[in-house]
């Protein structure tokens, strides 16, 4: 019988639990020499587990209680759970050099990329800046928002006008709404004019700066307040494909000849456009990034144009000045 019985000790199989009934029918008692040869396995699972008590002097086994073999074999498996529970607990410290060496390792088959975040937008553009030096030759950009910001649009040129000079290929897009606002328009003409290739998507996307499909910037923070540098291999693979699917979706403009129109005048076209097609004033409103109070004022002047009652009537006649 072992002294500590431990957490993989064996319950009794039939035969011992039919023996140890056996016994227990014989008074509790049973003489060693009576034991037959083909319960001897039995027996010695009964002894290993304390149900048996051997009177050696008396030559006989007497049964024991099983309450007590339970609270002993109960008692002795909560303890070996408790220095397990320690040992569970150690083993991280145990084995913490071991695991600090193995995220240090070198990983001889796997290539890893970076990605930086800077914070700030006038950080942001300073590295911009420096990317447009060291990568030259080609510059994807996908500039959501409608409208450039007016105070910037110089620099904006001069930056497009010396990337193409140098041979750099620069292709941009904007948001539909930027065909409406005079100055963006002014200043996609200027671009094209030295070479930019500048589309308009009809729906949102988010914003996107690839520079020679080895380096791209996209948002790190909702309010663009921070940026992601990424130069992991796949990653920049990945963006530029999605730029080149939108850029597939998206739009031709001819800038020069929009620039040479009124602003009043291209708002016009387009709401009219949208109204001929059957189109509410809201889906105008969000087709265009436009509030719906803009484009109300708008319609309202359609309306006199045309002398139209309704937005049915309104439409029905551009769709007919369209035809005709």
């Amino acid at each position: 019988m072992t002294d500590e019985p431990g957490p993989t000790t064996p319950l009794p199989d039939p035969a011992a639990r039919e023996l140890y009934r056996a016994i227990l029918r014989e008074g509790g008692r049973i003489r060693t020499a009576e034991i037959p040869a083909e319960d001897a396995e039995a027996v010695q699972s009964l002894l290993d587990l304390g149900l048996l008590k051997p009177y050696l002097s008396e030559g006989f086994l007497s049964a024991v209680n099983p309450r007590s073999v339970t609270a002993r074999i109960g008692a002795d498996l909560r303890s070996a759970g408790t220095r397990l529970l320690m040992q569970a607990e150690a083993l991280p410290d145990l084995l913490g050099d071991l695991t600090a060496a193995y995220d240090t390792a070198p990983r001889r088959h796997d290539r890893t990329g970076t990605t930086s975040i800077v914070e700030g937008k006038q950080n942001i553009r300073h590295r911009i800046s420096q990317l447009t030096e060291e990568f030259h030759q080609e510059a994807l950009t996908a500039q959501p928002g409608g409208a450039r910001p007016a105070a910037a649009v110089d620099d904006i040129f001069e930056h497009a006008r010396r990337f193409t000079a140098n041979g750099g290929v620069m292709r941009t897009l904007y948001e539909a709404s930027a065909k409406l606002d005079g100055p963006t328009v002014e200043l996609a003409a200027r671009m094209t004019a030295v070479g930019c290739a500048i589309r308009v998507l009809p729906f949102p996307f988010s914003h996107m700066m690839i520079f020679d499909r080895t380096i791209a910037v996209i948002p790190a923070a909702a309010d663009s307040s921070s940026a992601a540098f990424v130069e992991d291999s796949a990653t920049v693979a990945f963006l530029t494909e999605v730029f080149q699917r939108y850029w597939e979706l998206a739009e031709g403009v001819n800038w020069v000849e929009l620039g040479a129109r009124s602003t009043e005048q291209t708002i016009h076209d387009q709401i009219g456009r949208l109204l001929a097609k059957g189109l509410t004033q809201r889906t105008i409103a969000t087709r265009l990034g436009l509030s719906e109070r803009t484009v109300a004022a708008h319609i309202a002047r359609l309306r006199e144009r045309y002398d139209a009652e309704t937005l049915f009537q309104l439409g029905w006649q551009m769709r007919g000045a369209r035809d005709a």
